[in-house]
């Protein structure tokens, strides 16, 4: 299983609007520039932040996006829920009737053991501790990209 591009670039996006000092909206531009990220890519990643809830878009000019929530209370299980969907591994544990040996497979209670750290760990980590982090790297890295 492998992290979208999608997912990575909206987390690096939201990371990014969350270390702007003050509630100005942050345009799209900006974003993909410090980012080195594609504006017409980052467009297409807004959209479903914008109708998650989790940003939101003020028109004008000086508009652009700007959070709609507190950074400590997104989590990064909403994130990748707003940019993919649900989370699921294999297609069993997303619809036990996928799958005719559902309930007596071994390998399908793994593959819930690997799902449930993998939710628990995107439940436990919100765009706040996300800031934390980036700010503690800047720290001890020199040469780090700032935001």
């Amino acid at each position: 299983m492998k992290i979208s591009t999608k997912v990575q670039y909206a987390s690096r996006a939201l990371l990014d609007i969350a270390m702007q000092k003050g509630a100005e909206p942050v345009q799209l531009k900006d974003i993909a520039e410090r980012q080195q990220m594609p504006l017409p890519y980052l467009e297409q990643i807004v959209k479903p932040l914008i109708s998650a809830g989790i940003i939101k878009s003020v028109r004008g000019p000086h508009g652009g996006i700007s959070m709609a929530k507190e950074p400590g209370h997104i989590k990064l299980s909403e994130i990748v829920e707003a940019i993919e969907g649900p989370v699921a591994l294999v297609k069993c544990l997303d619809n036990a009737q996928n799958c005719a040996l559902s309930g007596a497979c071994v390998t399908q209670e793994v593959w819930s053991d690997v799902q449930k750290a993998i939710d628990g760990v995107l439940e436990s980590i919100t765009l706040k501790d996300l800031v934390k982090r980036h700010k503690e790297k800047a720290k001890t890295q020199s040469s780090m990209y700032y935001i």
